[in-house]
């Protein structure tokens, strides 16, 4: 392996890449296949190569208990996972009033290793930069990449053609060199703050006018409008506010 050392300035900044979103389907995908049917989501936590086979930490979250039992024993029965165990117990993640939807739990899953498009992604310099999210058959990728606009377009091309896979670019914004306080802001955020923010910002809930109702978003949530607009305020006062609780 190579390390590469990156020198950081802090008066003179400048442009030194680009923090996509990606969101990806391929085919063969045990993530993809489970997240289609089942209820809940993954976070996927880092694939490594292990004696010729994936092996990923994920956490499978949903609204219960019941959500996230019906989540692994979706996974379990893949045809497309080799093995699969829990690394910890079933837990709640208080996200406040009006109520608490994450019901956690980490696997630990070993799959083919060329059903797993993260290496793909990897050796063509596209950096996770945050748990990849797998929701309603699609996987959420957000990486960091040194690559110029032409060399992204070629290589997710690549991608598309190695992997027979759609790759669809919902958000890229170019990085700044120079230290700013929080690199990542949205990792302050519970997974359902994560997840209701998001759809918010690609649905162009900010944008003015609104492209979305808040009633729009709720209904596709499956909650009530009421909560959606909690799970928001909370999630912008947090990353709004760096000392806010």
């Amino acid at each position: 392996m190579i390390t590469h050392t990156v020198t950081v300035s802090q008066t003179d900044e400048q442009t030194i890449g680009s923090r996509l979103v990606l969101d990806i389907w391929h085919p063969d995908c045990w993530t993809l296949e489970v997240t289609e049917s089942a209820p809940g989501g993954l976070l996927g936590h880092g694939v490594y190569a292990i004696d010729g086979k994936a092996t990923g930490r994920f956490t499978a979250y949903g609204r219960c208990v019941e959500d996230v039992a019906t989540l692994v024993d979706a996974v379990e029965a893949s045809p497309l996972t080799d093995d699969v165990w829990e690394a910890d117990q079933h837990y709640a993640t208080d996200v406040g009033a009006p109520d608490s939807e994450n019901v956690t739990t980490g696997l630990v899953v070993e799959y083919e290793l060329e059903n797993s498009i993260n290496d793909a992604l990897v050796s063509r310099g596209f950096l996770p930069d945050e748990p990849v999210r797998m929701t309603g058959g699609r996987e959420y990728w957000t990486v960091v990449t040194h690559a110029d606009r032409d060399a992204i377009a070629e290589r997710l091309e690549e991608i598309r053609e190695e992997k027979s896979a759609s790759v669809r670019i919902e958000s890229m914004r170019a990085m700044a060199e120079g230290l700013r306080g929080g690199a990542f802001p949205t990792d302050r955020l519970s997974e359902r703050q994560r997840e209701v923010f998001e759809l918010a910002r690609r649905r162009h809930y900010y944008t003015w006018p609104r492209e979305v109702s808040a009633a729009d978003l709720a209904a596709e949530l499956d909650i009530s409008e009421a909560t959606l607009l909690e799970h928001l305020r909370k999630a912008e006062a947090k990353l709004l506010d760096p000392d806010s609780a």
